[in-house]
């Protein structure tokens, strides 16, 4: 199981914020190159986005489902790629200090062939992918002009 961890500095409501615009997830999670959001709903348990992965001029599609939401603290998804099978993703946010959030995440397959092949190396790249998206995820929050309210409202 594929656990990292990321201190943002930033407050948690900005950091959920990021993570619950569905238009962003391309932006942080390391793989897909494009994403769009299959119901307005996201991130409500249930809802779905679907992701674009390019390599060159290969690309193929996945969806990714929310299973699990307490707003502002946990996202849990599952998201399938195809032939692969699928994987669990949880991001829990815990406040840390005034402003500051830590973010923990912890993945791995869950049904198909990357259940069946996980192994030691496929942990370690599951460790490079998080280290490399928790980076993404704290540069967005961290650079976002725009600051946040606890409710999610925008302010200039």
């Amino acid at each position: 199981m594929a656990v990292r961890h990321q201190l943002i500095r930033r407050p948690s409501h900005a950091v959920w914020a990021v993570l619950a615009d569905p238009t962003r997830y391309g932006e942080w999670v390391v793989g897909p190159s494009t994403s769009t959001p299959l119901d307005q709903t996201w991130p409500d348990v249930g809802s779905r986005l679907r992701y674009t992965v390019r390599l060159g001029p290969w690309s193929t599609d996945g969806v990714t489902t929310v299973r699990h939401r307490e707003s502002g603290r946990e996202l849990e998804l599952e998201a399938s790629f195809k032939s692969l099978g699928t994987a669990r993703i949880f991001l829990q946010l815990r406040p840390w200090g005034e402003e500051e959030t830590l973010v923990i995440c912890d993945e791995h397959p869950l049904r198909g062939l990357g259940g069946t092949l996980h192994n030691g190396a496929i942990e370690a790249v599951f460790q490079l992918r998080h280290r490399g998206m928790l980076a993404r995820l704290a540069r967005l929050v961290e650079q976002d002009p725009v600051e946040q309210d606890h409710a999610g409202a925008r302010h200039a």
